[in-house]
C-alpha cells in the first residue's frame, strides 16, 4: 500500500477565505494564544504560539478571531470530497489532515509525481496551503507531512532512515511528553528510536511507542474511510461582509473547485445548480444557474457564475455563500479521435448558449425548430437550445419572414418591388390550409428575383380582393 498524507497547517485561517488573502494583518487564536497568522501579520513579528496580548502589542492593527472548530471540520470534509477524484479511499485526520490510499490509482493518474503535482495545484486553487508526503504506512506519511518535508518513500526498508532526522515536534504527542523528551535530550526521532522501548512506553506513554511502530510498519493501523453524501451542498462563511460581486468570486471559486472534484470522483456532472447568498440585513438571494448539457468542468461552471453575477445587483452585503447541486447526473468521459478531423468546427456552441443565458436571462435565449405545418407563420416554434428539430419542408423557404406581408404593386399583371418588375423563378406553390382554426389561407407562393439580384418570396392572394404580397427574403 502507498499513502499520501495532506497536512493543512493554515486551516484555522484558510477556512475563512477572505482572511488569508487580505493584505492587512489577520490571525486566529484559541482565545489566549495565536494559532496561525497571514503573511502580513508575520511581517509585523506575530508568530504562532505567541500570546494574543503580545501579538496585539507588536501589531496594534492586528485583526483576529477565535478559531471555529465546526468550520474547520466542514472545510476538511469538503476537501475530502474533492480528493475523492484521486482515490475512493480517503480518510480524515482531524483537525487538519487527510490520508489517501493511492496504490490502485498510480497507473491511471500517471504516477505519484503527477498526482502530487495535481493535488498541490488543486489545493492552491481552492486557497489552501498544503504539505504533502508519501510513504508505505499511514503514520510515516503523516510524520513526513507534519514535518513539511514533501518526501516520497516507496519502500518500507527506507522508512526508518527517512523519518529518523525529523524533529520530535513532528510526533503527535502531548506537550507533557514533549517536555519529557526534551529533558532527556531527544531532539529527533532517531534519538527516540535509540531509547529502550519499555522506557519510551513508560515515560512517554504507550501511544508514543505504538505511533513509532505503526510508522515503521511493525504495527498495523486500521483506517475508516470517508463516504461522500449523495448530493453536494457546501457553505462558506465570509470573515467580513462583501458588497462587490467580483470579491465574491474568490470564495465561490473554492466551492466550484470542490464541486468539480466531487463530480469527478463520482464520474458525474450537473446541468443546474443553485447559488445561495446570505445577507446580514436582507433576505437571502437564490440564484439558479442552468447549463445546456451536463458538465463537471470547473472553469465552465465558474465562467457561468461570473457572467450571472455581473448581471446581478446585490440586495445587501453578503456574509455567507452556499452552493447546492440537487441533481447529480451520470457523465461518461469522451473518447478521443483516432485521426485529426480538420473539418470539425472549433468552439463549443453549448458554452456560448450558457453564457448568453447567464447574461441575458434564460427566457431571452432559445432555439428554433420546424413544425409539421404548411402555413409559413406557424411552421416554426421556440424550443430549448439543442432540441432536435422536425424535418425541414421540402420546398425552399427564406430564413427571413416579414412579420406582416407587404403589399406589392401590380402593373400589367406583373408584381413590382420598389417600382421594379420581378421575374418569377419557381412556383406556384399553393398553400390552402387552416380552415379548422379560423386562420385559413389561400395563397400561391413564388420565388422571384429582383433587378438587383435579390431573391424574394412572394405570393398571390386567391381570396378577394387578391393582389401580390412580399412575405420573405432569401439570404
Amino acid at each position: 500500500m502507498l499513502w499520501i498524507a495532506l497536512n493543512f497547517p493554515q486551516l484555522p485561517l484558510e477556512a475563512f477565505p477572505q482572511l488569508s488573502a487580505r493584505l492587512d494583518p489577520w490571525a486566529t487564536s484559541d482565545g489566549g494564544k495565536i494559532l496561525v497568522c497571514n503573511p502580513a501579520a508575520s511581517a509585523r513579528g506575530v508568530r504562532p504560539g505567541m500570546k494574543l496580548s503580545a501579538a496585539c502589542a507588536l501589531a496594534p492593527d492586528l485583526n483576529h478571531r477565535v478559531h471555529d472548530l465546526n468550520s474547520e471540520a466542514q472545510a476538511l470534509e469538503k476537501i475530502a470530497q474533492w480528493a475523492g477524484q484521486y482515490t475512493p479511499s480517503v480518510s480524515l485526520q482531524p483537525p487538519s489532515g487527510l490520508l489517501l490510499e493511492i496504490e490502485g490509482s498510480l497507473k491511471l493518474l500517471g504516477g505519484i509525481k503527477a498526482i502530487l503535482a495535481s493535488i498541490r495545484h488543486g489545493c492552491a486553487h481552492m486557497g489552501y496551503s498544503v504539505e504533502c508526503a508519501c510513504a508505505p504506512t499511514v503514520a510515516a506519511a503523516w510524520l513526513l507531512a507534519r514535518a513539511g518535508t514533501g518526501q516520497v518513500v516507496s519502500c518500507k526498508r527506507l522508512i526508518e532512515s527517512t523519518i529518523a532526522p525529523l524533529p520530535v515536534t513532528a510526533l503527535d504527542c502531548t506537550p507533557a511528553t514533549r517536555e519529557i523528551l526534551a529533558a532527556i535530550g531527544a531532539q529527533s526521532i532517531a534519538d527516540v528510536l535509540r531509547l529502550p522501548r519499555e522506557g519510551v512506553a513508560r515515560r512517554g506513554g504507550r501511544e508514543l511507542r505504538d505511533q513509532l511502530d505503526r510508522a515503521l510498519g511493525m504495527l498495523p493501523e486500521a483506517r475508516r474511510f470517508y463516504t461522500a453524501p449523495p448530493r453536494f451542498k457546501a457553505e462558506l462563511e465570509l470573515a467580513t461582509e462583501v458588497a462587490g460581486t467580483e470579491a465574491l468570486l474568490f470564495a465561490i471559486q473554492r466551492l466550484i473547485t470542490q464541486l468539480a472534484g466531487y463530480l469527478s470522483a463520482r464520474c458525474a456532472g450537473v446541468q443546474h445548480f443553485n447559488l445561495m447568498l446570505t445577507h446580514g440585513k436582507a433576505a437571502s438571494t437564490a440564484i439558479e444557474i442552468g447549463l445546456v448539457t451536463p458538465t463537471r468542468d470547473a472553469q465552465r461552471l465558474l465562467t457561468l457564475v461570473r457572467d450571472r453575477l455581473a448581471a446581478h445587483q446585490l440586495a445587501a452585503p453578503v456574509c455567507r455563500i452556499g452552493l447546492e447541486a440537487p441533481d447529480i447526473l451520470a457523465l461518461c468521459g469522451e473518447s478521443g479521435e483516432l485521426l485529426d478531423d480538420h473539418t470539425r468546427v472549433t468552439g463549443d456552441w453549448t458554452q456560448l448558449v450558457e453564457r448568453l443565458q447567464a447574461r441575458l436571462g434564460t427566457q431571452a435565449v432559445s432555439g428554433l425548430a420546424t413544425r409539421s405545418e404548411h402555413r409559413p407563420h406557424r411552421a416554426w416554434e421556440r424550443t430549448a437550445p439543442g432540441t432536435a428539430s422536425a424535418r425541414l419542408h421540402a420546398q425552399p423557404r427564406p430564413l427571413w419572414l416579414l412579420e406582416e406581408p407587404r403589399p406589392l404593386a401590380e402593373i400589367g399583371a406583373q408584381p413590382h418591388y420598389k417600382n421594379d418588375p420581378l421575374a418569377l423563378i419557381t412556383g406556384p406553390e399553393r398553400i390552402e390550409s387552416g380552415w379548422w382554426d379560423e386562420c385559413d389561407m389561400k395563397r400561391d407562393y413564388f420565388v422571384a428575383r429582383a433587378p438587383d439580384c435579390s431573391t424574394l418570396w412572394i405570393y398571390r392572394e386567391r381570396r378577394r380582393p387578391g393582389g401580390w404580397y412580399l412575405h420573405g427574403i432569401f439570404g
